[in-house]
């Protein structure tokens, strides 16, 4: 699929035909993307050209991979570097990403391999897309009102209806303890009586959903009720 924006990708490896290809690929994506044969004039390209990402053969006949990095990186820090490696062993790994490359796959690859990498370089490269007016926001989670709509960290979360009115209302209230007849109150209009255990329970869905494998930001007060506060 083409990319929804273009950007420049210098591709870096003494192979002329795996230089055509990864280009056209690239191409293909919607990319701008040119070609270097040795470290030197990868160096002078990421200068003069000013590429977005460069995906860059670890061995090359003048510089090796890291050297050219090292260079690239001391003009252009933002640069986002995919390393192409023959080495599979560990320390090879390690020392691709100590090095400052931020992605690598090994020889041999496929081209849609490499493509998805880029994307994906590119993706945590770009700045977040600012909430839409009026939306809630607190640290990295997002609710959009009139969309009804939920994400963390850019990241879709879907949420029930009675989720997503629960959440609302903790996220209208940021940083406050409210109690579970606060909750019945705002959510479900019950009076308080023998219905705590359906706030605990949507508590529980919405941590599932919310903070599943994220610092958590919905938090329990004993005896008192919950907190949502941004993330530390």
């Amino acid at each position: 699929m083409p990319a929804m924006t273009a950007h420049r990708i210098l591709v870096v490896d003494d192979e002329p035909d795996l230089v055509e290809v990864l280009c056209a690929a690239l191409r293909y994506e919607g990319h701008q993307a040119l070609g270097a044969a040795t470290g030197v004039q990868a160096v002078r390209l990421a200068r003069d050209w000013a590429p977005d990402a460069v995906v860059l053969d670890m061995m090359l006949p003048d510089l090796d991979g890291m050297a050219v990095l090292e260079r690239i990186h001391a003009e252009r820090p933002e640069v986002r570097v995919l390393f192409l490696t023959a080495k599979d062993a560990l320390e090879d790994r390690i020392g691709a990403l100590a090095a400052g490359g931020d992605d690598y796959v090994t020889k041999p690859f496929s081209l849609e391999e490499v493509v998805v990498r880029v994307r994906g370089l590119l993706r945590r490269a770009a700045p977040p897309a600012a909430p839409p007016p009026g939306a809630l926001v607190l640290g990295d989670l997002v609710l959009v009102e009139a969309a009804r709509e939920v994400s963390r960290a850019g990241t879709p979360i879907e949420l029930s209806p009675t989720e997503f009115a629960l959440l609302q209302y903790l996220m209208r209230h940021p940083r406050q303890v409210l109690s579970k007849a606060q909750l019945l109150d705002a959510v479900w209009s019950y009076d308080f009586g023998g219905q705590a255990h359906v706030v605990e329970l949507y508590i529980s869905y919405l941590r599932k959903k919310v903070d599943a494998g994220r610092a958590p930001m919905i938090h329990t007060v004993r005896g008192a009720g919950y907190l949502l506060r941004a993330a530390v």
